[in-house]
């Protein structure tokens, strides 16, 4: 029992149900206090008038019997009548007091505080009183009328209309509070469980599109909430069934991975032989093509490691900036081909970094080759340069190029997976891993400007 009685306070019906109930009995009750003492006045100012009428008789006829002038002041409920005519002062009907008058109210000059005061002096006085009440007569019967009275059958009048006033404000409370539920659980309360079992619904399965909430509600706030709901159950949907891929991607990758290494591992064999030649330009080469295939076969180990943890933590070590950053262009020259992009570099060659050569390579590898494939696509020549200082507390890298600058759409989601891409074709992936081999080393990789006239990263990496 008492559960339920706790469950109905906690729902929003129930709540608005009791504090209807609570309101419109305060209501009611600011309502019963001067209907109470309106009630008060209007039964002394009956109680005049009546004495007044009883005084009558005795004004048409000097001499009445002592038993007809009692009956009149029973009937009138008073002990005796005095009225003032002529500058005189006439006790006109009379009988013994049972008790000496206790208060005396004038009602020709109470203000409304002073009645709803004397009214519940009134009803919260039980003892047995007689007291005297002084009125103006009607229809100008005189200047003044006085009466004596007993206060205990006022007391039991104002209680019965009390009762009665609060029975009916009762009746008014359940009767409102009950329309008030009705229309609130019907224009609220039912919309709000539509939301609520739609979410939970949506919480059983995000993948589904059907389960995403249509709005429907007429109320404009619950409207507002409804279309607010869908939105977030779309965006959310959405990258759900990306993550998914994004899972089915990394699978596909990691076995591809897992073949590629023994391939290269064969190349790197065939490598081997390649370096005994004596022509010049094998010999050249065969260096450059020898790292290139440890870094491919470091990249498919990375690979498939990652598809088991996470990325693999840089490991740290001094290493010149410059020779890092030749070894990148000297590998980006191999792939122009016919296009005219230059390539240049401004790093001093005493500049140390502490950084993961590997992954600070891939890093670099990808800018410029995003740079010389965007130059390539616009059909115009273009310079990409590399440069870079320190100061206290980082070491600075610049890439720039003259290029056609980044599209809006891939500023907006420069580092986001599959959404970055700047050029057709492209997956959007090569931002997103140098922003976290970056980060692994405590970085930063930003877009420093983007314009018609080119394109500059920013990379900082913490001494």
């Amino acid at each position: 029992m008492r559960e339920g009685r706790g469950d109905m306070l906690n729902t929003l019906s129930g709540r608005f149900l009791i504090l209807t109930v609570i309101f419109v009995m305060l209501a009611e009750v600011l309502i019963f206090v001067p209907s109470v003492a309106r009630f008060r006045e209007d039964y002394l100012q009956s109680r005049l008038e009546r004495a007044q009428i009883a005084s009558l008789a005795l004004l048409a006829d000097d001499m009445i019997s002592p038993d007809l002038e009692e009956e009149l002041l029973r009937n009138a409920e008073v002990f005796n009548v005095v009225l003032r005519r002529d500058q005189a002062r006439q006790l006109v009907l009379s009988s013994p007091l049972p008790r000496p008058v206790d208060d005396t109210f004038d009602m020709r000059s109470a203000g409304a505080y002073t009645l709803i005061r004397d009214a519940f002096g009134c009803l919260f006085d039980p003892e047995p009183r007689v007291m005297r009440v002084i009125g103006e007569p009607v229809r100008e019967g005189g200047s003044m009328i006085e009466v004596t009275m007993e206060a205990l059958p006022l007391r039991s009048a104002m209680i019965d209309y009390g009762l009665r006033i609060l029975l009916l404000a009762g009746v008014i409370s359940v009767v409102t509070a009950g329309l008030l539920f009705i229309a609130v659980s019907r224009l609220l309360v039912s919309p709000i469980h539509r939301v609520t079992n739609a979410m939970t619904s949506y919480a059983a399965n995000p993948e589904d599109a059907h389960q995403i909430i249509e709005p429907n509600s007429s109320i404009s706030e619950l409207r507002e909430a409804e279309e607010a709901l869908r939105s977030l159950q779309t965006d959310l949907t959405s990258a759900l069934k990306q993550k998914e891929r994004l899972a089915q991607l990394g699978s596909a990758v990691a076995k591809i991975s897992h073949d590629l290494r023994n391939i290269l591992a064969s190349a790197q064999l065939f490598t081997d032989r390649i370096e005994a030649s004596e022509d010049p330009g094998v010999k050249r080469l065969a260096p450059k093509l020898v790292s290139s295939i440890s870094r491919a076969m470091h990249l498919c180990e990375s690979t498939l490691a990652f598809g088991k943890a996470e990325e693999a933590p840089p490991r740290l070590a001094r290493l010149a900036l410059s020779d890092l950053v030749e070894d990148v262009l000297d590998s980006e020259r191999l792939s122009i081909g016919d296009e005219d992009v230059s390539l240049s570099a401004d790093v001093p060659a005493t500049m140390i970094v502490r950084a993961d050569g590997e992954q600070l390579h891939r890093v670099l590898s990808n800018l410029v080759r995003n740079a010389r494939q965007a130059i390539a696509q616009s059909g115009k020549s273009g310079e990409i340069s590399v440069s870079a200082h320190e100061d206290n507390d980082n070491w600075i890298i610049h890439v720039t190029d003259t290029g056609p600058g980044l599209p809006s759409k891939a500023r907006e989601h420069l580092f986001t997976p599959f959404q970055g891409g700047a050029r057709k074709g492209g997956t959007g992936l090569g931002l997103v891993i140098a922003q976290e081999l970056l980060r692994g080393h405590g970085g930063m990789l930003d877009l420093e400007r983007s314009e018609e006239s080119g394109t500059s990263f920013i990379l900082n990496l913490p001494k």
